[in-house]
């Protein structure tokens, strides 16, 4: 099963089985790690599960997959950066075994 490495705003790390087909948000919620809110559930009606896909990672994640995930990180509360993606749309595959995800300090 591939994992995946969240990295919340303060340095605490969670290295967490996600798998195939599930997204990266429900990884982080099955398994309480604080950072990822996913108040929507994975509809891609809100941000309140942004995270950064680390630099390293970014050409086999790639930018946002959809207007609608572009449009609602112009609406998320903490900064966007270039490796900003809502984490509910980053769907796990074995050539993602390893992803590492930073964390916002908030997603209000």
């Amino acid at each position: 099963m591939p994992k995946v490495t969240y990295i919340e705003h303060n340095g605490t790390t969670h290295e967490i089985e996600v798998p195939t087909g599930e997204n990266v948000m429900r990884g982080a919620l099955y398994n309480n790690v604080e950072g990822i809110v996913g108040e929507c559930g994975g509809a891609l009606s809100c941000a309140t599960c942004h995270c950064y896909v680390d630099e390293a990672w970014m050409d086999k994640v790639g930018g946002p997959s959809s207007d609608t995930e572009s449009e609602l990180l112009e609406q998320a509360s903490a900064e966007v950066k270039p490796n900003s993606r809502l984490s509910c749309q980053i769907d796990m595959s074995d050539a993602l075994d390893g992803l590492i995800v930073h964390l916002p300090e908030s997603q209000y």
